[in-house]
């Protein structure tokens, strides 16, 4: 893994003084009730989350039409994130958008740092470096795998993602973000020697397998075993004069509510 940040240093501590090695079976609610705070589940009509500091205890919020268990964790993990290293900030509402930021990209949002820094937090709080690694390592990299890695520490697909490739040691990967029909961001391993098309702010290729989402309406249109579709590595990258063409693999996970697509493409 990358070195450690701070973010990920306050949430590992936060597990110590607490005396726990992870919070997956907890209820969230209980959780932050022992931090002198308060969990609230309500409709919210602009944002998934916020943060409301009193002058005794906070109230963490959480949009109670977000239809996914695993998301309402995240989310109220990334405002505790806020709560322990954020008290004297001015801080806005929590939009989908907050969620999805990686590192390198925090430019893009307003507050970005601070966002970038509670999904840190919250990645870590809910999915222990020491404890991630151990279910990951040494397992070939698919569509399955995250699965069971999101049921393990009940995180999403999406958050279980963005956790496995901060972890250098574990299957090079390649994200790209889709918004709206566009590339918004993208964020590969280190360890993956390709160089990217420029497709930021126009549409993913047409050959690619998020095309093919978006033209069904971010539907699942594939079965779990059918989830990594074969391509070309010239689909998303950049061939030299000199390279050959070879098979890479894409498996996407589209979000209809938000119009998104989340497209991981790797090397067998």
């Amino acid at each position: 893994m990358r070195k450690a940040t701070n973010a990920h240093i306050q949430a590992k501590r936060l597990l110590e003084n607490c005396g726990l090695d992870e919070i997956t079976d907890l209820d969230m609610d209980l959780f932050i009730a022992g931090l002198d705070a308060m969990l609230i589940e309500e409709e919210l009509s602009n944002c998934d989350g916020k943060i409301i500091f009193g002058n005794s205890k906070a109230v963490i919020k959480v949009n109670s039409k977000i239809q996914f268990p695993e998301r309402k964790r995240f989310v109220a993990a990334h405002e505790i994130g806020h709560l322990i290293m954020h008290k004297n900030m001015q801080l806005p509402d929590d939009t989908f958008a907050n969620f999805n930021i990686i590192e390198g990209m925090e430019n893009a949002l307003k507050n970005g740092k601070q966002e970038l820094e509670a999904n840190e937090f919250a990645s870590e709080l809910l999915m222990p470096e020491s404890l991630f690694y151990k279910e990951a390592k040494g397992k070939k990299f698919s569509p399955l795998l995250i699965k069971q890695l999101s049921e393990r520490f009940k995180t999403s697909l999406t958050a279980t993602i963005f956790r496995y490739i901060q972890f250098e040691q574990l299957h090079p990967l390649c994200l790209v973000f889709i918004e709206n029909g566009k590339v918004r961001y993208w964020k590969k391993s280190d360890s993956l020697i390709v160089w990217m098309g420029d497709y930021n702010r126009l549409s993913p290729p047409s050959d690619s397998v998020a095309v093919e989402y978006l033209q069904n309406n971010y539907d699942f249109i594939y079965k779990l075993e059918e989830k990594a579709q074969t391509i070309n590595k010239s689909t998303w990258f950049n061939l030299n004069q000199y390279e050959e063409d070879t098979p890479f693999y894409e498996y996407c996970i589209p979000t209809r509510r938000y119009k998104t697509i989340l497209s991981i493409i790797w090397e067998d």
